[in-house]
């Protein structure tokens, strides 16, 4: 259905019959979440189904004694660390890795692949990708 002809329909049949679907305008069998995940499966004979793989397990640590409160202030100063470059990237997690396989004898300059390092790096330094985050 092109633009033109949904617009005239707008117009000739109102404005509210435009207007999306909700579970109260829509049909008996419309079903609508409300952004939250479903914690099991819908049958076909609308019979709710949970599936225990499917439902959140909220693990939350013992907070008992602990001062700090949930909330922090837009009034608090900005950090004073200096913003993360590539070469302290590298300096902090790769150095270390390197300099102790060199240390154990096992370094091997061909396997750079281990360290996060690529062979199409492009005469950089170190190239930042997900994969060489501490995890």
């Amino acid at each position: 259905m092109g633009v033109l002809s949904a617009l005239t329909r707008g117009l000739v049949r109102g404005a509210d019959r435009m207007a999306e679907f909700t579970s109260k305008r829509g049909p008996r069998t419309f079903y609508k979440s409300r952004g939250a995940r479903p914690t099991g499966v819908l049958t076909s004979s609308r019979k709710f189904i949970p599936v225990q793989a499917m439902i959140p397990e909220f693990v939350v640590p013992n907070l008992e004694g602990f001062n700090l409160k949930p909330y922090v202030s837009y009034k608090t100063p900005a950090g004073t660390e200096p913003p993360m470059t590539p070469e302290m990237f590298f300096n902090q997690v790769v150095a270390p890795q390197i300099e102790r396989d060199i240390e154990e004898g096992v370094f091997n300059e061909e396997n750079l692949e281990k360290y996060g390092l690529e062979k199409t790096q492009g005469g950089k330094l170190f190239k930042l990708h997900p994969r060489n985050f501490v995890r």
